[in-house]
């Protein structure tokens, strides 16, 4: 029997198509069973996921993986193993996580504390605040329990009786950190209900023991908002990211002082700002194109035309950073940056504006490539599909029809922990 290659440590991603080794998932759970139709909008769900096929969905996602010799690892299991590598870690994180939760007042931060102290398995404590918690699982002290107003989930449009809200949106692992190189962007995101999930991130990469020692190119507490949907790492040198809705120009600005210049040992000395519409259908960077091959992109056809680019690169003097303003197409853009002569932009639905319409709404341009030409589509993008497999692309298609309800597709669902050099 031939033996399983040997499984990386640490942290290495120089790309975003090179053989992948090692990636981190988290497998949905009971946080989608506490979304209610008055609090969506509010949590950034279109939706309501069947939460039995949606884990089936995912596990399919997850196998696909496996079959083609990744490791998968588990946000989920990674904190828990970081709060047991440390004593007082689980106290640090509790603290923390109440303090961001939105509950006031002390009788009901003391009531959840001790809730939580008595759930003894790190994993399902950790599973436990990511779900959120309803006011009639915590024996409530009866003065909080009449302050409503002093609860999250207790505003006056609501049909629930949340006490602090769930993180629905984790199962979208690529945008509170991404990997770049051998550190880490731990982001602070645009909206409060989604940067609750960077305390995930913040105490992997702050007490596990294989990750502790990764630099932090960017910090959650940084006075501006980023998301790791917006960021792609196109060579060992250059990363990609989106003027967004959910990326600010300053955001940028301060990485590339970090990466340059404030963090020892970065390789990045080059980013590429694309200015793109704040929008929902323009959300992130990777909603509009992701990489699937040495030359090949798959793109969001809204994105055809002139774009506005900055290119930020790393000055000679201590501090100082260089800015072109760039005006082209994607196309010519992504040569050069790739040092190609051309490169090859498949359309989201093949170039039919109705399909195109639909497809992208279930992210049919966002993909997460295994290896060069080889990449994971999610099933219900029939059209968009068909067009890959005409290019030649070797897809593997993960079941869809509940996942997608929460908007990102199989790039959205993962993050990349090693990825081999090119």
């Amino acid at each position: 029997m031939a033996k399983s290659p040997k499984v990386p440590t640490g942290l290495n991603v120089h790309s975003e198509i090179g053989p992948l080794r090692k990636i981190m998932l988290h497998r949905p759970g009971e946080e989608l069973l506490n979304l209610a139709p008055s609090d969506l909008e509010r949590l950034l769900f279109d939706d309501i996921p069947f939460l039995e096929v949606a884990q089936q969905e995912h596990d399919r996602f997850a196998e696909i993986l496996r079959e083609q010799g990744v490791e998968v690892l588990y946000v989920e299991k990674l904190v828990a193993e970081a709060l047991d590598a440390e004593p007082g870690a689980r106290e640090e994180y509790t603290e923390q996580w109440i303090a961001e939760s939105g509950l006031r007042g002390k009788g009901a931060q003391r009531a959840v504390k001790e809730f939580l102290y008595s759930i003894t398995d790190t994993q399902a404590f950790v599973e436990k605040t990511i779900a959120g918690l309803r006011r009639n699982e915590v024996e409530l002290p009866s003065a909080a329990s009449v302050l409503l107003s002093d609860l999250v989930g207790a505003d006056k449009d609501s049909e629930t009786d949340l006490l602090i809200d769930p993180m629905p949106n984790t199962y979208f692992t690529r945008d509170p950190f991404a990997i770049a190189g051998n550190g880490v962007i731990l982001n602070h995101m645009y909206s409060v209900t989604r940067n609750r999930e960077t305390l995930l991130g913040k105490f992997i990469f702050k007490y596990h023991p294989e990750y502790k020692r990764s630099p932090l190119w960017y910090r959650r507490d940084s006075a501006f908002h980023t998301e790791g949907g917006d960021q792609l790492i196109l060579n060992d040198h250059t990363i990609a990211i989106g003027i967004s809705q959910r990326t600010q120009a300053a955001a940028i600005d301060q990485l590339a002082q970090n990466m340059f210049w404030e963090v020892p040992g970065c390789e990045f000395d080059t980013l590429y700002a694309f200015n793109i519409p704040s929008s929902r259908a323009f959300m992130h960077l990777d909603t509009v194109f992701t990489q699937i091959d040495v030359d090949k992109f798959t793109i969001h056809p809204g994105i055809m035309g002139t774009l506005q680019v900055f290119k930020i690169s790393k000055g000679a003097e201590k501090g100082d950073v260089k800015v072109e303003e760039m005006n082209d197409t994607l196309e010519h853009i992504l040569a050069k940056i790739l040092g190609l002569d051309a490169v090859k932009l498949i359309q989201c639905g093949g170039g039919d504006p109705t399909a195109a319409a639909r497809e992208q709404w279930n992210d049919g341009s966002n993909t997460l490539c295994v290896s060069p030409g080889k990449i994971c589509v999610y099933q219900r993008n029939s059209v968009t599909n068909d067009v890959l497999y005409k290019e030649g692309l070797d897809l593997l298609v993960v079941p869809s029809a509940e996942l997608s309800r929460g908007r990102g597709g199989p790039r959205c669902m993962s993050m990349p922990f090693w990825r081999e050099e090119l």
